[in-house]
């Protein structure tokens, strides 16, 4: 049985956790943060930025010290035990086939402004076999492929930052009367709904950022693990601040807060305010892009998840073969399979699936965030500092976990999003008793070095 390649370069890497963090709730989302927040959900986005920050230094960490298949479920494997591994690795694996099958909904979505006379379900399959394609290639495609999908994204962004400074400093597309930053503060001040209302946006804002751990299930892929990992890890922080903060900062400046989403896209406002006649066309096509950039590196994380529960006797063995090109043909092919849950979703539930899917996976990722910081507590007390040590710890660790905390209390205080508990809660109940009454994956009691 071979193994998995190191073929994923330093720019594959970085950009996959930048393909998954700059999502289509950029795009065309932002606007529930923005209405509970204001102007001031732009702090918002720079508080939790620094938290997800720290845990990605914190996954970082033990990713460099030990590369390994699995990531976060591997490492609460070994440091945590092998039912908290077993947890983690199949909450991540659900995780990633939810989000899959949003993703590949809101391609069905917004494929449909094109050609409304084909149903959803049609461009949802298409995108299934699309990706599970282009996964069952080597690594090294996907890789190229994600790099290429998010490069549409970060270069519409930076050229709508760049048009959206042009028409605060030189009044581009407004007569060349300059627009101001005024907006900022002129509509109920930076805090229109006080510091209540920035509190509340911050779990919207946290789960903007979900998938950005993918650095850490490509390690066992990425060549040169030691230089590769630190430079994503570190350029994560400052992409976020340039691509959410600035994006939004140059949107408020141009439209009243309040006014945002009653004219559809900020993007293609903007970008049709510059001149460009087929703005909406264009916007269409980035945010169908960043659906199938998301579907893509889901499906790639969710298979390799498997694989390497299988790997570890906490998935049905099959699962952990691995092909002559170095991919797990079998896990991708039964997370493929899962994803058709999604085409016969969107057949019955066409209008209800996007929004079902999202509401019901916020515990999952919080989970998987969690046990990233608790795994590394104990990594940190076996090992002490590494090569590429979290800052200020255990101080970091113990604020990020409080915030995360502070999540799941929010999660639970928001009707829309208490379905998330209820799921979440009733999967680890599934997983336990699986676990403990059928002896599912108590096989596994060896984490590969």
């Amino acid at each position: 049985m071979t193994d998995l390649h190191r073929k994923l370069q330093p720019r594959h890497i970085t950009f996959m956790a930048l393909g998954m963090a700059i999502g289509a709730g950029l795009f065309l989302g932002s606007a529930s943060a923005i209405n509970l927040a204001g102007p001031s959900v732009l702090f918002a986005y720079m508080f939790g930025g620094v938290m997800i920050f720290i845990i990605m230094r914190a996954l970082g960490e033990m990713a460099v010290h030990e590369p390994v298949a699995g990531s976060f479920s591997t490492y609460a494997h070994k440091y945590l035990g092998h039912f908290a591994g077993y947890l983690t690795g199949w909450n991540y694996w659900l995780l990633m086939v939810g989000v899959g099958m949003a993703e590949s909904t809101a391609v069905g979505i917004y494929m449909r402004q094109w050609f409304p006379e084909l149903p959803q379900w049609i461009w949802v399959f298409g995108s299934v076999v699309m990706i599970g394609g282009l996964n069952l290639m080597e690594v090294k495609v996907y890789g190229e492929m994600e790099f290429w999908f998010t490069m549409i994204k970060v270069v519409t962004v930076v050229l709508m930052i760049l048009g959206g400074a042009g028409m605060i400093w030189m009044g581009w597309g407004n007569a060349g009367q300059p627009l101001g930053l005024s907006n900022l503060w002129s509509h109920g001040g930076w805090f229109p709904n006080g510091i209540t209302g920035m509190v509340l946006s911050l779990p919207v804002v946290v789960f903007a950022f979900g998938g950005i751990e993918t650095i850490g299930m490509a390690a066992r892929e990425a060549t040169q693990p030691e230089r590769t990992i630190p430079r994503a890890v570190n350029s994560v922080l400052w992409r976020i601040l340039i691509f959410y903060v600035g994006a939004l900062f140059v949107i408020m400046a141009i439209y009243p807060w309040n006014q945002l989403g009653t004219q559809g896209s900020p993007f293609v406002t903007t970008f049709s305010r510059l001149g460009i006649r087929e703005a909406a066309g264009v916007i269409n096509f980035v945010v169908i892009t960043a659906a199938l950039s998301g579907f893509n590196s889901t499906t790639f994380s969710g298979s390799r998840m498997l694989q390497s529960l299988a790997s570890k006797g906490q998935a049905p063995a099959v699962f952990g073969k691995v092909g002559e090109h170095g991919v797990p043909v079998r896990a991708v092919l039964v997370t493929l399979a899962c994803l058709i849950v999604g085409v016969i979703l969107n057949y019955l539930l066409p209008e209800r699936i996007f929004a079902m899917m999202m509401s019901v996976l916020a515990f999952n990722t919080v989970w998987t965030w969690a046990m990233v910081l608790i795994a590394h507590f104990s990594f940190r007390r076996r090992h002490g500092a590494t090569a590429f040590p979290l800052r200020l710890w255990p101080l970091s660790s113990v604020v990020c976990l409080a915030f995360l905390a502070f999540v799941v209390v929010m999660l639970g205080y928001s009707p829309d999003t208490r379905v998330a508990l209820y799921v979440g809660a009733t999967w680890v109940v599934v997983l336990s008793v699986a676990w403990k009454v059928f002896g599912v994956g108590r096989a596994g009691q060896v984490v590969p070095a």
